[in-house]
């Protein structure tokens, strides 16, 4: 899938949107892809490969974890001296950890890859690790409560996640699936690509925009982390280099806005600048695809 595809769909989802006055039919998608066909295209994907294989990119578990830490403490230190008791501090650090690694990570990172399964275990390790704290920190920078035991468990039962710790699981234990069975599953699970395409174009809104907001998301969530992979992974394999650069550096997830609007912190100006930052992103890429 190529950029003008991928912007193709999301205008799609837009248009959709504003014929549909229903919300219905974009829940149902939803749940379809993040249910569904998100969890096969994540289990064919990492099924299909064997430990050697998991082993020679070790280094993407290991970005996972620097990136998280190095966006979740610069966003906390920026809110703690600069946004003090501001509810927007508890927003930011949310929208800087959470990145949209499925929706818009798998489809840039197909740009520049054939074979896109370190993105896959980036973003669906990040998801294990970021869902409980993102819920803790919205629960505390708000007036509701939230268990954290609760939330982990809840990111383990969620489709994709848990379609991916069995597929390691198999390739842990040295169990090969025939390719009779794994490749119509990863056939099935690519359509969760452009469904998430049309899904997050359904969502666009420009209300409540904020361009200091803005360019605080942006640079938490985007800048620091690019520059942080760029220079110390420039070297590394492209699979490895590539899935992770893409990834590290994906904008705010639409789930980081839904857990926002459950606890009613800032999701408005949330939305409205997940929804900038992407293009930004998207043009970011476009233009690294072209340089390479």
């Amino acid at each position: 899938m190529n950029i003008a595809e991928m912007l193709a769909l999301i205008a799609l989802g837009y248009v959709l949107k504003r014929l549909i006055k229903s919300e219905k039919p974009f829940d149902y998608l939803r749940i379809l892809v993040n249910d569904v066909l998100l969890a096969l295209f994540i289990f064919g994907n990492v099924s299909s490969k064997d430990l050697a294989y998991l082993l020679s990119i070790k280094t993407v578990f290991l970005y996972v974890f620097l990136v998280i830490g190095i966006s979740l403490s610069t966003s906390y230190l920026y809110g703690r001296f600069k946004l003090k008791d501001d509810p927007w501090a508890g927003a930011l650090m949310v929208l800087s950890i959470y990145p949209n690694t499925a929706a818009l990570g798998f489809p840039i990172a197909s740009l520049f890859l054939s074979d896109i399964t370190p993105a896959i275990l980036y973003s669906t390790t990040n998801s294990m690790i970021v869902i409980p704290i993102v819920t803790f920190i919205a629960a505390h920078y708000s007036s509701g409560g939230a268990s954290v035991r609760e939330s982990f468990l809840k990111a383990l039962k969620f489709p994709p996640t848990l379609a991916n710790l069995i597929a390691l699981a198999l390739v842990i234990a040295g169990i090969k699936l025939p390719a009779g069975i794994i490749e119509p599953i990863k056939t099935i699970g690519w359509l969760s690509i452009p469904l998430l395409l049309i899904y997050f174009g359904s969502r666009i809104t420009l209300r409540a925009f904020d361009v200091r907001k803005l360019l605080e998301v942006g640079t938490f969530r985007i800048a620091i982390p690019f520059a942080f992979v760029f220079l110390t992974l420039r070297w590394a394999r492209p699979e490895v280099f590539y899935s992770v650069l893409v990834e590290a550096s994906m904008p705010p997830a639409i789930a980081a806005n839904a857990i926002l609007a459950q606890y009613r912190l800032k999701a408005e100006e949330a939305i409205s600048v997940t929804f900038v930052l992407t293009l930004l992103v998207i043009g970011l890429f476009i233009a690294l695809r072209f340089l390479i």
